[in-house]
């Protein structure tokens, strides 16, 4: 029987790494949903909202082949099960033009994320490929699932005697997303918490809103340096890529979400939901 040569063996090494790699990247990781909670001092957050648990789920990309309606449930379970006060929805809910997924009805999604039991509720926003995907339709079925669904709009939410301002940006990059209109009417020292899909209307929140968080940017999705920074979807690079941003005294977090974006590969990005404790500072 004939040995194998130094080159063959290095040969099937390298096949059987890139195979691992592949797996990880396309199988393992992006199915990984991890959790993590996170304390933020917040200025303008008042002490009668002082500790007040907020779940963050985005990108769900409900479409791509590691997202469909089963894995869309598991992302609520996990989220009943931190027992957030309010959950915020960031946007990117369907999305079947990743690369090997399929169609999933926005009305299925809905019915998963019906099932969400934070006390406060649950309010969203849209995102790009929402509306590249029947926005209307998607909209319609999270209001009909019993989600506030804001588009440049405002809604009251009451926590015992102090009212919480939520406001919701229309997507920055299929829509037109108005931070003066949405905010103008809201009353003077009312705590305000602003939903945006896209981070980069970041440098245009005032510094009266105590919190922005977004989602969009996957935390780059695959986070090899080089290639991270070309798959960032932002003109800002990797200024808002991911995490607690502090800009000017104005806070925002950023979290790397759960679906996959074009290509169905996640590299020490796994899929995500975040629970901000949210105090005043």
């Amino acid at each position: 029987m004939r040995r194998s040569t130094g080159a063959e063996l290095a040969t099937a090494a390298a096949a059987v790494a890139a195979g691992g790699l592949a797996w990880r990247a396309l199988w393992a990781e992006p199915r990984r949903l991890v959790d993590h909670e996170r304390e933020l001092l917040l200025p303008h957050w008042p002490a009668e909202l002082d500790g007040l648990r907020l779940a963050l789920v985005s990108d769900l990309h409900a479409g791509g082949p590691q997202s469909d309606q089963a894995a869309v449930g598991r992302v609520v379970d996990r989220v009943n099960a931190l027992g957030p006060d309010l959950v915020a929805m960031l946007g990117d809910v369907v999305d079947p033009e990743v690369a090997g997924g399929s169609v999933v009805a926005p009305e299925a999604v809905g019915r998963e994320l019906a099932r969400l039991t934070a006390p406060l509720g649950a309010v969203g926003v849209l995102g790009n490929h929402d509306w590249a995907n029947d926005g209307r339709g998607v909209l319609r079925a999270l209001r009909e699932a019993g989600l506030t669904v804001l588009e440049n709009e405002t809604t009251d939410i009451a926590v015992g005697d102090t009212t919480l301002c939520v406001a919701g940006l229309a997507d920055l990059t299929t829509r037109r997303a108005d931070v003066h209109a949405t905010l103008c009417d809201v009353p003077a020292g009312r705590p305000i918490l602003l939903l945006s899909h896209n981070p980069d209307a970041f440098p245009q929140v005032p510094a009266r809103v105590a919190l922005t968080v977004s989602g969009h940017t996957h935390g780059g999705q695959v986070d090899v340096p080089l290639l991270r920074r070309r798959m960032i979807p932002s003109r800002y690079g990797a200024r808002y890529v991911r995490g607690h941003v502090v800009e000017g005294g104005r806070h925002l977090y950023v979290t790397s979400g759960v679906g996959t974006s074009r290509l169905p590969i996640r590299w020490r990005r796994p899929p995500e939901v975040v629970v901000l404790v949210l105090r005043p500072a």
